[in-house]
């Protein structure tokens, strides 16, 4: 039977196509013909159940009109399409209190493709290494060309505009550093350091942080060595960067489109069903793929379990960069009192629905029928609980 779920060019009307129907669809078709990581294992299982009953939920009730209706819970995996604008939008809004206000250069350092193949098998080891070869690039250069601490926030992404794998870290720099004596802001704005020392220093730090890991990898003397030889010279290692950005409203929804994202969104579907999926990539391209296929190279971007794919460095690190960041915003503001908090200490206890308000403009539990109702929330019945394990009576009335 053919399960059309639509077709047609991104952003056009019609049946609105999901990366997590596709999923869903096909969930149990791949796991017939693939075994499951068990963190993969764990997106499928959360994908399948988000915002359906399998996760309970509340029922939506107006007062006023008699409007009502369910609303299930989402699952909160950081790798399903359904659950990333808001946590997003919560990110961004903590950076925001955060952020120096300087221009902000991007730099991105790609993993070569001679080292995909450990990052498929050893994934947790070979991200940590290009977070810490990332860092201890710019922190070398920061000493080298302006002596001083540099603010840096680093993504990892593991996709392609086809999903294909591809390993690389988005870095944001802060456009100068602070002195080391911690008395001088040091501008770097025309641009951040010379290309070719980046990849050569780069390179240099990736050998320097391989080579310990050489038991942990499985590499003896012979595949160390090849290993070595496959290797790009210095100038071929892909190191780019942009001119930065001057505002930091600019810098932040930049950021925003490289954080709390996934490989591919539901605004670059053009076409699925039992048959093909078919998306935009770049430049007017488009990737025709199977669904199983699709699957396979969506799950192929799972993270290890309670692994940190954005990190801090240098003036925007947790912990010990209290002191400095404040030094760096006092000489930047002098007048500011604006919080210095780094990622991670800044909490929020604003609701979802307060959140969304607040960042849509309208009230979200406003009834949409009548419009001048509210809505009421009464959780629905645990699905946890069967016909033999009668419903709990310690929750608030459903509406009459």
């Amino acid at each position: 039977m053919d399960c059309h779920l639509g077709s047609g060019s991104p952003g056009e009307g019609g049946p609105k196509l999901r990366v997590v129907d596709m999923v869903r669809r096909h969930a149990d078709a791949w796991r017939a013909n693939h075994v499951p990581s068990p963190e993969q294992a764990r997106v499928l299982r959360d994908v399948e159940r988000c915002r359906t009953a399998a996760l309970g939920g509340h029922l939506h009730h107006c007062a006023e009109c008699g409007y009502e209706v369910p609303v299930y819970n989402a699952c909160h995996n950081r790798h399903c399409p359904n659950c990333q604008a808001i946590e997003q939008a919560r990110w961004i809004e903590a950076r925001e209190a955060v952020l120096l206000p300087v221009g902000h250069h991007h730099v991105v350092f790609t993993l070569p493709a001679q080292l995909r193949p450990l990052a498929r098998r050893f994934p947790r080891e070979i991200y940590n290494l290009l977070f810490r070869a990332v860092r201890e690039t710019l922190t070398l250069l920061a000493d080298e060309h302006l002596g001083g601490i540099l603010g840096i926030t680093a993504v990892l992404h593991t996709w392609t505009r086809d999903l294909s794998f591809h390993p690389h870290i988005h870095a944001l720099v802060t456009g100068g550093a602070l002195h080391h004596d911690g008395t001088r802001w040091l501008p770097r704005l025309g641009f951040l350091f010379p290309v070719e020392r980046m990849k050569a220093v780069f390179r240099g730090r990736v050998l320097a942080a391989l080579h310990p890991l050489r038991s942990a990898l499985h590499l003896g003397d012979a595949a160390w060595r090849q290993l070595l030889r496959s290797l790009p010279p210095k100038d071929k290692w892909v190191v780019y960067t942009e001119p930065p950005f001057g505002r930091s409203s600019h810098v932040l929804a930049y950021l925003g489109r490289y954080t709390h994202r996934i490989g591919i969104s539901d605004a670059r579907l053009i076409e699925a069903n039992d048959d093909v999926v078919r998306f935009a990539t770049r430049d007017g391209k488009t990737a025709t793929l199977t669904p199983l296929e699709f699957v396979s190279r969506f799950l192929q971007h799972v993270l290890p379990s309670g692994f940190h794919k954005i990190r801090h460095f240098g003036l925007y690190a947790p912990g010990t960069a209290h002191k400095q960041l404040a030094a760096a915003r006092a000489l930047l503001e002098p007048d500011s009192t604006g919080p210095t908090h780094p990622e991670g200490s800044v909490e929020s206890g604003e609701t979802w629905d307060a959140l969304l308000s607040r960042l849509t403009g309208r009230d979200v539990l406003r009834c949409p029928r009548c419009q001048h109702g509210r809505l009421d929330r009464y959780p629905l019945p645990d699905p946890a609980f069967s016909e033999t394990r009668p419903y709990r009576n310690d929750r608030p009335a459903w509406p009459p």
